[in-house]
């Protein structure tokens, strides 16, 4: 009678490590903006889709429609990924989608430009393209650690901010779909 063995290493199911997991206050941090930005879209799009938003014409240019289709699955997707289990195929597939949603969103931005030249918000863009070299980089080192820390600061930096500052900011898109 024959049988087939794996050998060792291939049997083993390896189980992300317990230090993999974020801290309490990132936990926290991430947990409220990802909720209140994903409530703020919800109303905003919600808003604008009912017709309760006049002038969104003025807002229909390409670079602005990718930029906001890309971000908006962004917040949920990334708050999911940094609260739910680490390591399964399932996180690193959807990582990956994040990633480039993310990337998709900085380079569309270059080409939003108010009175033709870059504003405040666009430093934002250099800094999430190397967020995403320093997230693949540190991931495929294995250095875990850095990859969370390097994810942590992107999600709540260079995602949380610039969209703060979209619904904040009078003028800007999300502005005057959430306030009118």
């Amino acid at each position: 009678m024959t049988t087939t063995t794996l050998p060792a290493s291939a049997r083993v199911v390896r189980k992300p490590a317990a230090s993999f997991d974020i801290g309490p206050v990132a936990r926290t941090a991430i947990s409220l903006a990802c909720f209140t930005m994903s409530f703020a879209v919800i109303v905003a799009l919600g808003k604008a889709s009912l017709g309760m938003v006049e002038n969104l014409h003025h807002y229909a240019k390409l670079p602005l429609i990718i930029h906001v289709t890309a971000v908006l699955p962004t917040i949920p997707l990334g708050g999911w990924l940094l609260l739910a289990k680490k390591g399964t195929a399932l996180h690193k597939q959807l990582g990956k989608v994040w990633l480039v949603l993310m990337l998709i969103t900085a380079t569309s931005a270059i080409f939003i430009q108010t009175s033709g030249s870059f504003s405040w918000i666009h430093l934002f863009v250099p800094m999430t393209f190397h967020a995403a070299w320093k997230v693949m980089a540190t991931a495929r080192r294995g250095d875990i650690q850095a990859h969370k820390r390097h994810l942590v600061f992107t999600y709540l930096t260079a995602l949380m901010l610039p969209g703060l500052a979209a619904f904040m900011i009078p003028g800007r898109m999300m502005n005057v779909m959430l306030f009118g």
